[in-house]
């Protein structure tokens, strides 16, 4: 862990997308089809979202994973590097396109998302790992790209199981913290084996787990929903921030949690985020009242 108040250094493993984002009224049932109100293109993909997330909270990130050799590969290296995000370990495929995403999001902010992996499929791991305090994973390309990254990880690792896929037992073991959503956590029961596991729940909050066991719960922070996109990695570059600079595990939630509502209430995917201590401090305010 870095030091308390210290942000860390971030290296996040994980998939790149650009997302086509339609705006519509109701989402489309089987076979029907809707008319949006609006189309907006983002940079997306777990990888990406949590990257700039968490520097945009103010961390020191770099992004490990591979885009396509074509405009969406430019286009997403070009915004990941507005956000401050590096971007050397980024490899740019010749054999595939980069991964998109289609998500049509309501008026109450629900989403459909269908995913095209694309170039996400073909991430491996550089010769050499970045000197980082905390290695960030999620699901969206191939579980044993990420078991052996965290076999070679020296700092604390979070491991976010999202979508929901099979881990080796000793990536499992090795995570300091796992972050999963409600439905993540009832398809991989082999989580209650982990030492720590951050579930969350939406509007209902989020709950700390430690070896199968609840220990604490904080409520969400009410807010108008615009897109919820982005939500969930925002929450997560945050509760992987907090619990790397070694915060009390409610004060993490907590902040967490008031990171999550910031996205939640805006348009994009990616976005604009308040400093981390900044965040803190509101959580803190709410807690005292």
């Amino acid at each position: 862990m870095t030091r308390t108040g210290a942000l860390p250094s971030i290296a996040v493993l994980g998939s790149i997308n650009v997302d086509t984002v339609f705006r519509v009224g109701e989402l489309p049932a089987p076979g029907e089809t809707v008319l949006a109100d609006d189309r907006m293109t983002f940079l997306g993909g777990k990888g990406a979202n949590q990257a700039v997330a968490a520097a945009r909270l103010g961390a020191d990130v770099t992004v490990i994973g591979t885009v396509g050799d074509d405009a969406d590969g430019a286009f997403a290296l070009a915004r990941l590097r507005a956000a401050g995000v590096r971007t050397d370990l980024v490899a740019r495929a010749t054999d595939a396109r980069t991964g998109t995403a289609a998500v049509a999001v309501d008026a109450a902010a629900e989403n459909a998302i269908v995913v095209h992996p694309g170039a996400n499929d073909r991430v491996t791991l550089p010769h050499r790992m970045p000197d980082v305090d905390v290695l960030l994973c999620q699901l969206e390309v191939d579980p044993a790209v990420v078991d052996a990254a965290v076999a070679r990880a020296d700092g604390f690792v979070v491991v976010n199981a999202a979508p929901a896929r099979r881990l080796d037992p000793a990536t499992l073991d090795r995570a300091d913290l796992v972050v999963v959503n409600e439905l993540e956590w009832a398809a991989l029961p082999e989580l209650a084996r982990c030492r720590r596991v951050v579930v969350t729940a939406g509007s209902e909050g989020a709950a700390l787990v430690e070896h199968g066991e609840r220990v604490l719960r904080v409520p969400a922070v009410r807010t108008a929903a615009r897109n919820t996109v982005g939500a969930g990695d925002a929450f997560t570059a945050a509760v992987t921030i907090g619990f790397a600079i070694g915060l009390d595990p409610a004060e993490a939630l907590a902040t967490a949690a008031q990171v999550g509502a910031s996205a939640v209430a805006q348009e994009a995917s990616q976005p604009d985020l308040d400093p981390f201590d900044t965040q803190r401090s509101r959580a803190l305010a709410a807690a005292v009242v």
